[in-house]
């Protein structure tokens, strides 16, 4: 195989990010990394979809990004609830209230369906006395109105509001007193119909004018229609003010309750309402106990998240796929949507199908991209430019799909997936052909080291699933990654840092910076008999990054940061530049515990538990995290995601680590190899999926594993 070597150079030098990107897979939320950041036009806005140039240092930067919260970028959400059942949301401030403002309302398909829903008992509006989540799904609103001042401080009616994301609201009013309460309700409703985007970006419409509508009211406007209907139906519907009014009589003790129910349609092809029925949860039976109870629930909410994430596939709707997170990115996203079902692959392989179904049908056919998955560029950082999410995917589907043949896929599955792999693995071999590496984007580059690990790790587990299925083609797949390897272990490692080479750059420029995507070189795969495939390090290698990933500038104590933070640029709220991913940390716990370094897997491994308590089990897609010390706390990022699917997956992946499973279903086998260490403690893991049979596993405070419930005629080993 050809191969020119990158040549020496400062292994500290980088030029900066190069190129424009054109299409953002995340959101662009630190700035890039000019000397001298000009702050005082920050409320000047740029045209949609335009990146502001950085200015050079010493000169003022009339277009440098806009604070947050000026009206051209995401609201902050972290204090929202959101209840989620894909694609629709209903977003609501802690105090349940809707009054037509700021991003609440209830959503469908990113179109905000109802923005206002303003309660009144007898001209009042109840004091809000707590807002919690009761599922993925669903919030719960609890008011309370007093009477007149001579019957003393103690509430005369309580208001409980179940809010669904499915379009339905549940208000009951409950009588407390003694007496007999007349009174009228009042909901006052409205809304614009906007796009979410254009919401946050603070340029959403003015209110629509109503029409009464059957029970209810209706409001329309360019092809789409939304409707309220009330049960049971108001004594008074004015469309002047989206007007409904009951008036009740409510004995001691008694209740009363009105229901609504939201819905959007469209007009013309592909009309469809909400209220849709929702995918089936494929894990409804999984569970999670331990002597921690923390771990039972953090599971159990994660799972919850990723049943409300749950999409159908609208040309096959038994199959299914997850959206990557709300509010933001409510929608199918081809690298995030394949690695978060590669890593509940635990919890059964249906899911991992629906997204390699989905992905193969957007695969190019011809031309020079021949082989390769969609996806657009998305910001790297302050050291890289952009990286591309098609590369990412087009790496991860033969990865996914020759592990899913392990935990159990059926045969039929996985023959007509067969080609789009191989596709993959052609265009691998020539994106790969002249140097041996795979540059990111292609064809210019730069050679990123995460890249590499993907790629190798997609040759290796490609030619397993080849000699699996006696195709051809595993023995050029398997040559490639020994040269790719060998090459790697020299010139991506410096050895005076005694770390990775994070890229080298088009002009053979290394760059040191340490950040989390180094976790990748861990990340070794599943094959036959239950074995982790190799991975790009050597052992030696491979401890020295243990300690640097377990080290205090790359460990917070709340789990990975994606920049070491004593790198330069580094940001504790850097989308690439210091938050904490999930992801990034389980892949880094997943790979420790393979690589036998559970002390440095731990570690990351509780930062990430007791960070999700702060989060209410909720964790966001990042967090901000500085240094960890006594009573702080990880801070949330105003932009992230909650709930992401690779956060509510990664929890999955790190927790479901710890038992060591490992199968190879064709040869009819299951390996468990637990963490020695038990950094659980005692865990038992109940509903989980091997050869589509249920598979439950127990870990004692020893590290010894048990298996307690398996398929028949699953053989199982050591």
């Amino acid at each position: 195989m050809a191969h020119k070597p990158p040549p020496q150079g400062d292994p500290h030098h980088w030029a900066g990010a190069a190129g424009s990107i054109t299409e953002l897979d995340a959101l662009p939320v630190e700035p890039l990394p000019p000397e001298l950041l000009d702050l005082t036009r920050a409320t000047d806005t740029a045209p949609s979809g335009s990146t502001a140039a950085a200015a050079p240092a010493g000169r003022s930067s009339r277009n440098a990004p806009p604070l947050a919260g000026t009206g051209t970028g995401p609201a902050p959400v972290h204090h929202s609830l959101i209840a989620v059942a894909a694609p629709s949301l209903a977003i609501s401030a802690e105090d349940g209230r809707l009054p037509g403002t700021g991003l609440d309302g209830f959503y469908d398909a990113g179109r905000r369906v109802l923005a206002r829903c303003e309660l009144h008992l007898a001209g009042q509006e109840p004091t809000p006395l707590q807002g919690r989540m009761t599922g993925a799904g669903e919030s719960r609103f609890v008011a309370a109105l007093a009477g007149p001042r001579e019957t003393g401080p103690d509430p005369v009616l309580t208001v409980e509001r179940l809010r669904s994301a499915e379009g339905t609201e549940r208000i009951t009013v409950r009588n407390s007193s003694l007496r007999l309460v007349r009174l009228p309700l009042e909901l006052r409703l409205g809304t614009d119909l906007a796009e979410l985007g254009e919401i946050a970006a603070g340029r959403a419409g003015p209110p629509l004018p109503a029409t009464v509508h059957g029970s209810g009211l209706a409001w329309t406007s360019d092809g789409l229609r939304a409707t309220v209907t009330a049960e049971p139906a108001p004594d008074v519907s004015l469309a002047a003010g989206g007007l409904l009014r009951w008036v009740w009589e409510l004995e001691p003790g008694a209740g009363r309750t009105v229901q609504l129910r939201i819905s959007l349609s469209r007009s013309g092809p592909g009309a469809r309402k909400t209220g849709r029925t929702r995918p089936p949860q494929p894990w409804f039976a999984a569970a999670a106990e331990a002597d921690d109870p923390r771990i039972g629930a953090l599971f159990r909410t994660s799972l919850d998240d990723l049943a409300g994430l749950l999409l159908r596939d609208e040309t096959r709707p038994s199959r299914t796929y997850l959206a990557a997170g709300v509010p933001w990115r409510c929608a199918f996203s081809p690298a995030e949507s394949l690695r978060a079902a590669r890593m509940l692959l635990p919890l059964g392989t249906r899911l991992a199908a629906g997204t390699l179904h989905t992905l193969a049908r957007g695969q190019a056919t011809h031309g020079p991209d021949v082989g390769r998955l969609p996806g657009p560029l998305r910001h790297a950082g302050p050291h890289s430019g952009p990286s591309c999410t098609g590369l990412e995917a087009t790496l991860l589907f033969p990865v996914v799909l020759a592990e899913a043949y392990r935990w159990g896929l059926p045969l039929r599955d996985v023959e007509q997936l067969l080609p789009a792999a191989e596709a993959c693995l052609r265009w691998l071999l020539r994106a790969g052909y002249e140097c041996g590496y795979v540059p990111d984007p292609v064809p210019e580059g730069p050679y990123r080291c995460e890249t590499q690990a993907q790629a190798h790790r997609a040759a290796l587990l490609g030619a397993d699933l080849l000699d699996s299925l006696n195709r051809s083609g595993a023995d050029e797949l398997r040559s490639w990654a020994a040269e790719s390897r060998r090459m790697f272990r020299q010139e991506f490692w410096w050895d005076e840092g005694g770390r990775p080479v994070g890229l080298w750059d088009e002009d053979g420029r290394p760059s040191t910076h340490l950040g989390s995507v180094v976790a990748e070189l861990l990340d070794g795969g599943l094959v036959g008999a239950g074995l982790q495939a190799e991975c790009l390090l050597d052992h030696v290698q491979t401890a020295q990054l243990a300690r640097l990933l377990a080290g205090p500038t790359m460990d917070s104590g709340w789990g990975l940061r994606t920049l070491a933070s004593a790198e330069p640029g580094y940001n504790p709220f850097g989308y690439r530049s210091g938050v904490v991913r999930v992801q990034d940390t389980a892949t880094a716990v997943a790979g420790l515990l393979d690589a036998g370094f559970e002390r440095e897997a731990r570690s990351l491994l509780h930062g990430v538990i007791d960070a999700a308590e702060t989060f209410g089990n909720r964790l966001p897609e990042m967090y901000a995290a500085e240094q960890r010390t006594e009573g702080s706390a990880p801070l949330p990022h105003p932009t992230a995601c909650r709930p992401s699917a690779l956060a509510a997956a990664g929890v999955v992946r790190m927790l479901t680590a710890v038992a060591g499973i490992r199968p190879d279903v064709p040869a009819q086998t299951v390996r468990v190899r637990p963490a020695a260490s038990a950094p659980l403690g005692a865990v038992q893991f109940t509903g989980l999926s091997v050869a589509e049979a249920p598979f439950a596993v127990r870990i004692n405070r020893l590290g010894a594993g048990m298996v307690e419930q398996a398929a028949d005629g699953l053989r199982l080993g050591g």
